[in-house]
């Protein structure tokens, strides 16, 4: 098994914390985005991954690379990296890493979350992984047959179709049919809002009878803007404290300072005349005292002092010192 990452975006609504590092890697409860995504999926594949092969953008540079590489090697897996250099969609984006696409794969956008318990049907030629939302119309949704196969995608409905919104995940027992596809959707310019879009091979492998069923996750968690991410680590969060996994490292130092969980809190970090929590992550390294923080999401290395924070996002290097709450700051930041 494969699994296909396109992050070639930035994360431009989640600035300034992305103006250093792409989106995907941003930490939640600790991990990148793109760790846990790909962790989550691997988790409900049930099967060995062979490849995970990362689309970015040339720019990010050789570090990023470096760590996607290790994301993947973390997994056992092959690690390959492709750049694509021009926002020209989503289908574009899966056919700048053609030379991966044989056999099955999942593609995966790496700006969410999920929790999920289903069996794979690898009986279909594709799984469209799905999540009922309240409005479907600001969604793009599937529309289902009496046998539960998906017939259609429909794009933000402005009449009912369902509420199965299509969250950017998909399986193909061959990855390769739907290489073909793409490849003629980029030799007849089939283009849809400006970009060419992974819909229009999908839909020309349906108009061929190939079968798609739905995969519904139980939780979808967006990354989308600070507030939504901040939100995500809580949530996120709360999940791994019901799970039972130990999120405080062995190396926190306490000084008349208390933790509310569900936290993860980083090595080396030291808590002063402090309570943190609830809902809170603090990367590695991080120094705060004589300060309240709640349902907020600290990268490494960064100080806050005389701070009352709740739903705040501090990025890495920053220092804080002041009388501010709802607050976002990115890497090498100072306000004193």
């Amino acid at each position: 098994m494969k699994i296909i990452i396109p992050m070639a975006g930035r994360g431009s609504r989640l600035r300034p914390h992305t103006l250093t590092i792409p989106k995907p890697l941003i930490p939640i409860a600790g991990k990148p985005i793109v760790h846990r995504l790909v962790e989550d999926i691997a988790g409900v594949l049930n099967q060995d991954i062979e490849e995970i092969a990362f689309i970015i953008h040339e720019s990010f540079g050789k570090k990023v690379e470096d760590d996607l590489i290790a994301i993947a090697q973390k997994l056992g897996a092959k690690g390959t990296i492709y750049y694509q250099n021009e926002a020209l969609g989503t289908g574009h984006a899966i056919m700048c890493a053609q030379d991966s696409l044989s056999g099955p794969a999942v593609i995966a956008y790496a700006d969410t979350l999920i929790r999920a318990n289903f069996d794979l049907d690898t009986n279909a030629d594709s799984v469209i992984w799905v999540k009922q939302v309240d409005q479907p119309e600001a969604f793009g949704v599937v529309n289902l047959n009496g046998a539960n196969e998906i017939i259609e995608l429909v794009e933000k409905p402005k009449e009912f179709v369902s509420d199965l919104a299509v969250i950017g995940i998909y399986y193909f027992k061959d990855i390769a049919v739907l290489k073909n596809e793409l490849q003629l959707v980029l030799d007849n310019n089939i283009i849809h809002g400006g970009e060419y879009q992974i819909n229009d091979g999908i839909k020309q492998m349906m108009a061929k009878g190939m079968k798609f069923v739905p995969g519904e996750v139980d939780e979808w968690m967006d990354c989308g803007n600070k507030d939504v991410t901040v939100e995500t680590n809580s949530r996120m969060l709360g999940f791994l404290h019901k799970d039972g996994i130990d999120l405080v490292d062995k190396s926190v130092r306490l000084d008349n300072s208390t933790i509310i969980p569900p936290c993860y809190i980083g090595e080396n970090v030291i808590l002063i005349n402090s309570t943190v929590g609830p809902n809170v992550s603090l990367g590695n390294a991080c120094h705060v005292q004589n300060s309240k923080i709640q349902n907020s999401l600290v990268q490494t290395h960064s100080h806050i002092k005389n701070a009352n924070l709740d739903n705040a996002m501090i990025g890495n290097h920053a220092n804080f010192d002041g009388n501010f709450t709802n607050v976002s700051i990115g890497d090498y930041s100072v306000l004193e």
